[in-house]
């Protein structure tokens, strides 16, 4: 396997730029998901990496080889695309045997590979099918299984689970994490869905207007995002976005919202906030809890809408003139129009202008 480095990768198309300046890093044996809206860039930088497009400047390096002009046959890399790209007039494991036998290797071989795969995936009983026979979380495993019996030094996936609906995107996310761990590879995977990018990742680079905005390992950039558009990307449902203005209450830094209630602030978190700056809050509704009568509580609010998902309860309502979504638990009973105060565990303040993070780096 392989490090992957792409330095300040920079792709025009037509006079309009797609990458502007993007730096990552992928370690040996990582899985490391590129993540962010349609139009971010992140499948551009995926297919540069695989040598389908050429990078308007910058470099790309494999471990120790500048493979930035490298044609796609000598990268040595294996890609899963969302459309499955199986020859439909071939069986399973003739389009698992295709790549082989075009690089001329000795039929054994071919054999013992394909055989592998199919057992690593539950393809076994498959082998004689046409493509057309198949499921489409079958025609996905097919797809996997035709770039690992390559094996390749990297694999790069390219919003695989896309087309496969809710329950068939989980069980694959599982198969492919679980393939990752038992071949060790390096792998490299773009999505817009978030739950593959936390559940899957490593790392992940989240990607905005063409530029990495934050990088780390998903907890940190989900407990600590760098700014307002990585929190709310991240995290679902969606964080909490609340206009306010940094003052003092009773001898305490604090937040005061639209409707001049206050909302104390931890200045240990957020060393440089200043009096009279405007501010965003940043709260995720799984961060407010209920208090109990006697507790003090940082809210109070009315529940609007309730939404019985299972374990937990989605509550919606207003706060301070602004939408607002809490979490519960299904056993609190909460109903609509009940009073409910709430105390906030966990918060985050953005610069209203810049949208930058405001908490202790």
């Amino acid at each position: 396997m392989v490090a992957v480095s792409a330095r300040t990768i920079i792709k025009n198309f037509a006079g309009t730029q797609v990458l502007r300046g993007v730096d990552i890093h992928v370690p040996d044996g990582e899985f490391a998901v590129l993540v962010g809206p349609s139009g971010c860039g992140k499948s551009t930088l995926l297919r540069l990496l695989a040598g389908l497009e050429d990078v308007t400047s910058g470099e790309i390096w494999f471990g120790d080889r500048d493979v930035t002009r490298a044609e796609p046959r000598d990268r040595d890399v294996a890609m899963v695309f969302q459309s499955y790209a199986l020859y439909p007039h071939l069986s399973v494991r003739d389009n698992l045997a295709f790549g082989l036998k075009l690089r001329g290797t000795d039929p054994a071989v071919i054999g013992q590979r394909v055989d592998e795969v199919a057992a690593m995936l539950g393809l076994g009983e498959l082998l004689g099918r046409l493509p057309r026979a198949l499921s489409g979380g079958q025609r996905q495993r097919v797809a996997m299984g035709r770039a690992i019996v390559r094996r390749p030094q990297l694999f790069l996936f390219d919003e695989p689970l896309s087309n496969l609906d809710a329950a068939l995107r989980a069980q694959v996310r599982v198969d492919i994490r679980r393939r990752h761990e038992q071949l060790g590879a390096t792998s490299i995977y773009v999505t817009h869905d978030q739950i593959e990018a936390m559940t899957l990742a490593d790392r992940i680079f989240l990607l905005n207007r063409g530029q990495v905005e934050q990088t780390g390992t998903p907890r940190a950039v989900y407990d600590d995002p760098a700014s307002q558009f990585v929190a709310g990307f991240l995290g679902s449902p969606a964080m909490n976005f609340l206009p306010a203005t940094v003052g003092n209450h009773h001898d305490r830094a604090a937040v005061f919202l639209a409707d001049g209630r206050p909302i104390a602030v931890d200045t240990a978190r957020f060393p440089g906030v200043r009096p009279d700056q405007k501010v965003i809050l940043g709260i995720r509704p799984h961060d407010l809890a209920l208090r109990g009568g006697d507790e003090s509580a940082d809210l109070t609010i009315h529940a609007g809408l309730v939404e019985l998902l299972g374990p937990e309860l989605q509550i919606h309502s207003e706060l301070a003139g602004t939408p607002i979504t809490l979490c519960l638990a299904t056993n609190t009973g909460v109903r609509k129009d009940d009073h409910l105060r709430l105390t906030v565990r966990t918060m985050h303040l953005f610069d209203a202008a810049t949208g930058a993070s405001l908490r202790k780096p």
